[in-house]
C-alpha cells in the first residue's frame, strides 16, 4: 500500500465492507447513521466488519450529528470497547463554540486509544483557524492523518488550500497525512496527484445508487484504477 495511492471508502456494514475490500479499497472508515454526517458503529457492526475482510478499518468515535463533542465520558467508553472487541484506527475530531480544537474532549479521547493511530476528521474544515487546529494537535499521539476537503463547502472549493497544505509537508502541524474527502470527483485527482497528495476518501461515490444502497465494487474499482493509473 505504500507504493500507492490510500482508497479509504466509508462502510456501513459487513456487505458494503466486502464491496470495498473487493474493489481496491485499503481502508474502510466504518460509520453509522449517515443522516447524521456518520456516527460511531456498534461493537456488533465492528466485529461482524473484522470478520468480513482483512484491511484496515477506522472505526468513527463520534455520538451525535455536528462536531461538538457532548457527552465525552460516554465517548470513551465507547472507544474502550471498541479497543476491547479489536479495532485498532479510529476517527474523531471536536471542535468548541468558537470554532477552535476541543482539546479537553480530543485529549481525553485519545488517552483511551494507546497510541493507535487515528484521524482528525472534517471538523478542521469548520475551524476557525486551519494552521493554529494542526499546530495545536500535532503533538498528539497516534494522529498521522487530516480527512478534509480544504473548506466546508466541499473539494471543488477547497482545492487551494489543500494544494497549500501539501506544499507545507514536514512543516510543524503538516506533518500528518492529508487524505481527500468531501465532494472528492474523479476529475480532482490529477491535479491533487501532482501536488503530491496521495489519500483519497469516497463515500457517496462508492454508491451510484444512493446511500439506500450497498457499496458497489465496479465504483470502487473505476476509483482504484483511475488512482493507479
Amino acid at each position: 500500500m505504500s507504493n500507492r495511492a490510500v482508497l479509504e471508502v466509508i462502510a456501513l456494514d459487513a456487505e458494503d465492507a466486502v464491496a470495498a475490500q473487493a474493489g481496491g479499497a485499503d481502508r474502510l472508515e466504518l460509520v453509522t447513521d449517515m443522516a447524521a454526517d456518520g456516527l460511531t458503529p456498534s461493537r456488533e457492526t465492528f466485529a461482524a466488519i473484522r470478520s468480513a475482510v482483512d484491511i484496515p478499518l477506522r472505526v468513527m468515535l463520534r455520538l451525535a450529528d455536528g462536531f461538538a463533542a457532548g457527552d465525552i465520558e460516554a465517548l470513551a467508553r465507547r472507544a474502550l470497547e471498541l479497543r476491547a472487541e479489536g479495532a485498532e484506527e479510529f476517527v474523531l475530531g471536536f471542535l468548541d463554540e468558537d470554532g477552535h480544537a476541543d482539546l479537553v474532549a480530543v485529549e481525553r479521547i485519545v488517552a483511551q486509544l494507546d497510541g493507535s493511530p487515528w484521524t482528525f476528521h472534517r471538523a478542521i474544515d469548520r475551524a476557525a483557524d486551519r494552521d493554529a487546529l494542526r499546530k495545536q494537535l500535532a503533538d498528539l499521539p497516534g494522529l498521522d492523518t487530516f480527512l478534509t476537503a480544504g473548506s466546508p463547502d466541499g473539494v471543488d472549493t477547497g482545492i487551494p488550500t489543500l494544494l497549500a497544505e501539501a506544499a507545507r509537508s514536514g512543516e510543524p502541524g503538516y506533518a500528518a497525512q492529508i487524505l481527500v474527502g468531501g465532494g472528492l470527483q474523479l476529475h480532482h485527482l490529477p491535479r491533487l496527484r501532482a501536488a503530491g497528495i496521495d489519500a483519497f476518501h469516497i463515500g457517496g461515490a462508492a454508491r451510484p445508487s444512493g446511500w439506500s444502497a450497498p457499496v458497489d465494487a465496479a465504483a470502487v474499482r473505476e476509483w482504484r484504477e483511475a488512482l493507479d493509473a
